[in-house]
């Protein structure tokens, strides 16, 4: 047993890179930790992690060793979900990524109403846009705006997800409201630079798929950067409509090309797919799914700035 419970220090230390971080997930101390590490190392003879004063690095030996331990740790917990999966309460702490702005709006205030259903739960949460492996960042569970295609996640649609194209009245009164989207060409079109192709913006229409090369003066990372830029007059942005639909609702924002669809993708729940699915993760994926639905509420006219 003390064998095992080497392997699941080990496992915990490689998979968040630092033993400070791994003792508080596994509710150790640091001391308590590295004396595991140390154990294990002695009894296979062999030197399985690098520590430097910045960053801690496995070994080719210690790379090798991960691979099988965790997978030993992963069939470990899978024997005792099995057993228990029928009774199991929401428990621990639930690790969550999700992208920024949709986080910032609609993750993060729906956490408190989540928190207080399930009292057992503490949620981590950390918002990024940049696309993050979540077995290699120790997530539970991520939140993922695209049509995705990744095979070795689980997904769950929570929601659509309407994408917009949008300028302020004075950029469309100056240049000129485009009647199909290969009149975008002449515009100044900001970019989203996580974007696959952050220069062609791709439309299904009447008359089926349109791909149009873009460009522009200005790219960013940030979909509230764009939106504070379109409404500024700067330019054009394909955003969506979680984003900028308050400003559509209220002027500052006017959409166009309403018959020609830019993309289609969706608000995804994903994890792991050869985990077990938890009861902190399969109630939050039910939360999300419940509170925001097939007809979201930032899609739905609000009365206070509508007509």
């Amino acid at each position: 047993m003390d064998h095992l419970s080497g392997i699941a220090v080990f496992a915990k230390v490689a998979e968040r890179a630092s033993f400070t971080a791994a003792a508080h997930d596994l509710g150790l101390s640091k001391s308590a930790v590295s004396k595991q590490i140390a154990r294990l190392e002695g009894r296979l003879g062999a030197k399985l992690l690098n520590r430097t004063t910045r960053r801690l690095h496995l070994t080719e030996v210690g790379q090798a060793y991960f691979e099988r331990a965790r997978q030993i740790v992963a069939d470990a917990e899978e024997a005792e979900l099995a057993v228990t999966r029928l009774h199991a309460e929401p428990r621990g702490t639930l690790r969550v990524n999700a992208p920024m702005s949709f986080g910032i709006a609609h993750i993060a205030p729906a956490l408190p109403e989540y928190m207080a259903r399930y009292p057992d739960v503490h949620v981590d949460v950390s918002f990024n846009d940049r696309q993050i492996d979540l077995i290699e960042e120790g997530f539970d569970i991520g939140i993922r705006i695209a049509q995705l295609t990744n095979s070795t996640m689980i997904a769950r649609v929570l929601a659509p997800c309407q994408l917009a194209v949008v300028a302020a009245p004075a950029y469309w009164d100056a240049h000129g409201r485009p009647k199909h989207p290969s009149e975008l060409i002449d515009h100044n079109c900001l970019l989203y630079d996580y974007q696959a192709n952050p220069n062609e913006w791709e439309f299904q229409g009447p008359g089926g798929a349109i791909g149009v090369k873009v460009s522009g003066r200005m790219k960013t990372n940030n979909g509230e950067a764009l939106l504070a830029s379109a409404i500024a007059g700067s330019g054009v942005i394909v955003q969506p409509t979680f984003i900028c639909g308050p400003a559509l609702c209220d002027g500052r924002l006017e959409k166009v090309l309403s018959e020609f669809q830019p993309g289609l993708i969706h608000v995804n729940a994903i994890w792991p797919e050869n985990r077990h699915l938890s009861a902190k993760v399969r109630t939050f994926a039910d939360f999300l799914a419940e509170r925001f639905g097939p007809e979201p509420y930032w899609d739905l006219p609000d009365p206070e700035n509508c007509d």
